[in-house]
């Protein structure tokens, strides 16, 4: 058998999740024996100072046997991280781009605006 055909018959089923920075691989894979098992792959990229990248991959193999407890806690810690602290992404703060909307306070304070922005219309030019 050719390496093509064995990979084709390898990877099943596969979805991809791109998260900024990092990008999650799920793929059903089969065994040799032609039984089902699940790769999560974590991809993250890295650019060094010279503009020049790579990537960092983590993988973790989940076999049948384990689904219901790996299921079961999965679901446990998304609850209690939930629970605690709740749906907003506070590393979002630390972006460099992040810039957090403030609600409009009850004092009649205006907030400022930053006028050293200028908008262009690539239209006009």
């Amino acid at each position: 058998m050719r390496e093509n055909d064995m990979l084709e018959k390898d990877e099943i089923f596969s979805k991809v999740l791109r998260a900024g920075r990092r990008t999650y691989f799920f793929d059903v894979r089969a065994t040799k024996a032609d039984d089902y098992y699940i790769t999560i792959t974590e991809s993250k990229k890295f650019t060094e100072e010279d503009g020049s990248f790579h990537f960092k991959k983590h993988k973790i193999y989940l076999y049948k046997e384990d689904f219901t407890a790996f299921s079961e806690i999965l679901n446990e810690m998304t609850e209690y991280v939930l629970q605690h602290k709740g749906q907003e992404v506070i590393s979002e703060r630390h972006q460099k781009d992040f810039k957090r909307e403030f609600a409009q306070e009850t004092t009649d304070e205006k907030p400022t605006v930053d006028r050293s922005f200028t908008d262009i219309n690539f239209d006009d030019i």
